[in-house]
């Protein structure tokens, strides 16, 4: 299956008020937003977080988050809030570059979400794509298309080498998808990350496998 039939064959479910529209207002929120507005209201910060994270299947019954409330993202709405704004820029081009930055906010990201005993490794980069938009999420399906099993050095080489290999197809449907607004889904806000194209084809590649 092609990139973009792949990206094409996701958006036709990805209705305003379908669960993987979480991702637009998720990343819209905390991508539009300064340190000042989000640390203000910590409970709006928190609950849009939250809701993300549920639309996306990380508060099923054998979550350990669904014995949580939002405010169990206090602390890591703290650690978005004092993040530097380059974080948002990182591109799957500089993976290996980057990996020791990326690597710790991984780490820092798990730090303050995961708690002892639990496999942190879905939840930990479906909240780096939803917040930060660099990596893309590894669930299952993600996982089993690019043949990886962990969040490491390695794994993102690969999926670096993918986008470089197909990075005028990337490149064109991250320009050309836009993320909906909340108050009127019809305007558009930011350009897709090109690591939510990679997971969309991975997602829906990985699904047939």
């Amino acid at each position: 299956m092609t990139i973009t039939k792949a990206v094409n064959n996701f958006k036709t479910i990805s209705f305003d008020d379908h669960r993987y529209s979480s991702f637009d207002y998720c990343y819209n929120y905390f991508r539009a937003n300064n340190s000042h507005v989000i640390l203000n209201d910590m409970e709006k910060s928190c609950a849009i977080l939250g809701f993300y994270l549920a639309s996306w299947g990380m508060m099923r019954g054998s979550s350990f988050l669904l014995q949580k409330s939002y405010k169990h993202f206090e602390g890591l709405i703290k650690y978005i809030a004092a993040s530097d704004r380059t974080n948002w820029k990182i591109q799957p081009s500089e993976y290996v570059d980057k990996y020791d930055l990326i690597e710790k906010m991984y780490n820092d990201v798990s730090k303050k979400v995961i708690e002892e005993n639990h496999r942190g490794i879905v939840l930990i980069t479906k909240i780096m794509l939803g917040v930060f938009g660099i990596v893309p999420a590894f669930d299952q399906y993600f996982c089993r298309c690019f043949r990886i099993t962990s969040f490491n050095k390695e794994s993102l080489k690969i999926i670096q080498n993918f986008y470089l290999k197909n990075q005028t197809i990337i490149d064109g449907l991250s320009n050309n998808i836009r993320t909906k607004k909340f108050i009127n889904p019809t305007q558009k806000q930011f350009k897709y990350p090109k690591a939510k194209i990679i997971v969309m084809y991975g997602f829906v590649v990985g699904t047939q496998k």
